[in-house]
């Protein structure tokens, strides 16, 4: 069996020059890929105790959904501002050319429960300290991270020191 390295497609220079891409699709296109990556993830935190998944649209879903049934817990979604129809709580961010607004239904998680994210990848971890603050302002405990890609070049996960990060693959570059 290959490597779950060996499943992401390194594209350089996309989309500027002098930045790697790395191409979760390729994984997710390979049964075994995608196999490899989900047992990998979970793997990464069996000894962890949490009542609640939570991902972000759209590729937190495709990873955290399995995880969630696999320990049979609940996935709860984070999803852009405007896309859930039910009473939210939402949060803003910057991002490097902009900003953001995430969301996720206000009666999504009850104060005490322990949430674990789970997401594709993981950067300057902007998008991972808003979506700690939104689970954090409804009283849940997030008490760990896991994701398929971590590039540690670009040190997200400095901007999350006092949480547990686990990453499937971890690239050095940016």
């Amino acid at each position: 069996m290959k490597k779950l390295e060996e499943y992401v497609v390194s594209i350089p220079d996309f989309p500027e020059e002098g930045i790697i891409f790395r191409d979760v699709t390729s994984v997710l296109q390979d049964a075994e890929g995608l196999q490899l990556a989900i047992d990998t993830m979970q793997d990464k935190v069996k000894d962890l105790e949490f009542d609640v998944v939570v991902g972000p649209e759209s590729r937190g879903f495709i990873f955290g959904t399995p995880i969630a049934y696999n320990q049979k817990k609940p996935f709860v979604l984070i999803r852009k501002a405007g896309k859930l129809p039910r009473e939210t709580v939402s949060v803003s961010y910057e991002l490097e050319y902009g900003s953001a607004t995430i969301e996720m239904h206000r009666d999504s998680i009850r104060p005490g429960q322990k949430i674990l994210i789970v997401d594709d990848l993981i950067a300057t971890g902007g998008t991972t300290e808003a979506m700690i603050k939104l689970i954090e302002s409804l009283g849940g405990e997030v008490v760990g991270i896991v994701v398929l890609i971590e590039l540690a070049g670009l040190k997200g996960r400095e901007k999350l020191s006092g949480y547990r990060l686990e990453s499937a693959i971890c690239y050095e570059g940016k």
